[in-house]
């Protein structure tokens, strides 16, 4: 740790108010661009109702995440499909056997697996990543006990070994939406968050994340809200519906891998993929909130209305000069030994 955290943000906002108040005055390129800002390179309205498997692939899996969670990823439109511009992620309780593993696992395996619910993934691996840039879409949520919602991503490539050694980062992740919460605003869950998984091979695997207490009456199960990831090197910050609620820098992750000698961004520094998911139950869930998985929720539905994918234009190598300069003057939530101080 080459510098204390606590005056590195200070340093990376002015730093990137620097950048940005340059980024509105540039000049226009031939393109229409300035020369600094954020363009789409990537994006997916959902429009029809076809799944565009131009940009997703359906996970078929059965496995349970590595959570213990109860469902199977299928690729039926009673579990995935697109309606009048919507992407409807949907979890039923039916019993179901299917492969264990995803196919872009390794080493491949014809295992089978049974579950006691069905739900819905789709993920972009095999068709497009990114290594920096600005992830957002617009997500409504399921209320009850035992969906676990995530907007999420995953290195294409270990090149730092198996999970966390590689990293992971989840933009936004839900649990038990308007279940009985004690330390919730209102006494009920209606908090999403967000986190980055890193460290070492198990045991010595570690996280780091953030629960937004959203004090508004409305539940993120009754409106639509739009989760942003901003990625560029050595920073990561998420926002919700254009609000910064967590800013991390890399001091404050590191990879026990020996592959990232010398590299003070690793593990997040290398293309990842998107995810989407509505599981259900598993260890976040279950031992939260009401405990254990409610049956009379389901069906419960994921909802999709967009999905955008931006990069620094004029900054692509690192994408520094596109951040936000939000304020932020909280503090990451983790193991202590990773605390901000």
């Amino acid at each position: 740790m080459s510098l204390n955290s606590a005056l590195i943000r200070p340093m990376l906002v002015v730093l990137s108010g620097v950048l940005l108040q340059s980024c509105g005055g540039a000049a226009d390129d031939s393109d229409g661009l300035t020369s600094q800002q954020w363009e789409t390179v990537w994006v997916d309205n959902f429009d029809g109702d076809v799944l565009d498997r131009a940009k997703w692939t359906p996970e078929q899996s059965c496995w349970g995440g590595g959570n213990n969670e109860r469902q199977c990823y299928t690729d039926r439109p009673g579990n995935v499909r697109v309606d009048n511009g919507v992407l409807r992620l949907i979890a039923q309780a039916e019993t179901y056997t299917g492969p264990a593993y995803p196919t872009h696992y390794e080493p491949l395996s014809e295992e089978q697996h049974s579950q006691k619910y069905t739900s819905g993934k789709v993920i972009t691996h095999g068709i497009a990543d990114w290594r920096y840039g600005r992830f957002s879409a617009r997500i409504k949520l399921p209320a009850g006990q035992g969906p676990w919602t995530a907007f999420w991503m995953m290195p294409t490539d270990s090149v730092y070994g198996g999970w966390p050694l590689s990293g992971e980062i989840d933009i936004m992740e839900s649990v038990n939406l308007e279940t009985q919460c004690d330390e919730c605003v209102n006494g009920l869950e209606r908090r999403t968050s967000g986190a980055i998984h890193f460290g070492g091979t198990r045991p010595d695997n570690t996280y780091l994340f953030f629960k937004d207490e959203n004090e508004e009456a409305s539940s993120p199960a009754e409106e639509w809200h739009v989760y942003t990831l901003e990625w560029a090197e050595g920073v990561l910050q998420w926002f919700v519906d254009g609000k910064i609620v967590m800013r991390l820098t890399e001091d404050e992750w590191y990879t026990a891998s020996k592959a990232a000698d010398g590299n003070p961004f690793a593990p997040f520094d290398q293309p990842f993929y998107l995810n989407l998911n509505l599981a259900v139950g598993g260890n976040l869930s279950e031992y939260a909130n009401d405990g254990g998985v409610d049956e009379s929720v389901f069906p419960a539905e994921m909802l999709v209305d967009w999905v955008r994918v931006e990069k620094c234009a004029g900054d692509m190598e690192t994408g520094l000069a596109c951040l936000s300069n939000q304020k932020w003057e909280g503090a990451p939530f983790g193991p202590s030994e990773n605390r901000a101080s």
